[in-house]
């Protein structure tokens, strides 16, 4: 019995390369994997966590002398414009307050707009109005000694911002 047949080196074969496949396509995830985690920004972890906690009770009083003087306000974002309605009963309005636009899980997305009084409790900025999302709001006074806290869905161009106090 003769053999006939030629066997054919090993990389012409259907099997090896079938078999090795598995494990490159796993090396290639990996780096993929990677390099996703080297290069994107980890928003939810916060560096002074301990010292953010106990800053808790100056927050909840900049809250309650928001409820105390009855503010809130009535915000209008589009076309890279912030404008503001606040009402309450402030012996005088700050020249200008501080509006943070903050998005829920990323912190590199984060604004801070400056936002000037134009007379009788409006306000009015510049800013870059994110497209789409739910983002929280924060508007406080330079030296922090009220705040108001709300919630803005850029689908919809205005927002209400209240005191958060119990």
């Amino acid at each position: 019995m003769e053999m006939t047949e030629k066997l054919q080196p090993w990389y012409r074969q259907f099997w090896p390369w079938f078999l090795m496949a598995f494990p490159a396509t796993a090396v290639v995830a990996g780096f993929i994997t990677l390099r996703l985690a080297v290069n994107s920004d980890d928003g939810l972890v916060e560096d002074d966590y301990y010292k953010q906690g106990m800053a808790i009770n100056r927050t909840l009083t900049r809250e309650s002398a928001a409820a105390a003087a009855h503010l809130a306000g009535r915000l209008h974002l589009a076309n890279g414009e912030a404008s503001l309605r606040l009402t309450g009963a402030l012996a005088t309005w700050p020249q200008q307050l501080r509006l943070r636009i903050l998005h829920p899980t990323r912190a590199g997305m984060d604004e801070v707009v400056d936002l000037i009084h134009q007379g009788n409790g409006i306000y009015a900025g510049r800013c870059r109005v994110p497209a789409i999302g739910k983002w929280d709001l924060i508007l406080e006074d330079h030296q922090k000694t009220w705040r108001l806290m709300g919630t803005w869905h850029a689908e919809h161009a205005d927002a209400d911002l209240a005191a958060m106090a119990q």
